[in-house]
């Protein structure tokens, strides 16, 4: 059974920081590239950065600078250190395990940020 485990998330004021980590298990095809996306209410959900199985990266325009993405191949999984939260970054985030087969998703952790 394929599994995308996010973790992390919760509330937090504005200028702080989290860190969201996800454990990708049960897939059975290579992994490509592992990615955090965001879904804030009645918004479209959007890419906030991603990472090739290579190391190379890709940041949305608006988390550049603030946020950083890793990934631990061996282990299936992915991490997003988000620092200087703002109000506009609360949304749910959806960890994503792209491969030549199938696109995979979590369930989503809800990332609130007080102003």
């Amino acid at each position: 059974q394929v599994q995308l485990v996010e973790s992390g998330g919760g509330l937090v004021q504005a200028g702080g920081s989290l860190r969201l980590s996800c454990a990708a298990s049960g897939i059975r095809f290579k992994i490509n590239a592992m990615g955090w996306y965001r879904q804030a209410p009645g918004k479209q959900r959007e890419l906030v950065a991603d990472i090739t199985s290579g190391g190379n990266t890709n940041y949305a325009d608006s988390v550049k600078g603030r946020v950083t993405i890793s990934r631990d191949n061996a282990k299936n999984m992915v991490y997003l250190q988000m620092n200087s939260l703002k109000p506009e970054d609360t949304a749910v985030y959806y960890c994503n395990a792209l491969t030549p087969v199938f696109n995979y998703w979590g369930q989503g952790t809800q990332v609130t940020v007080s102003s």
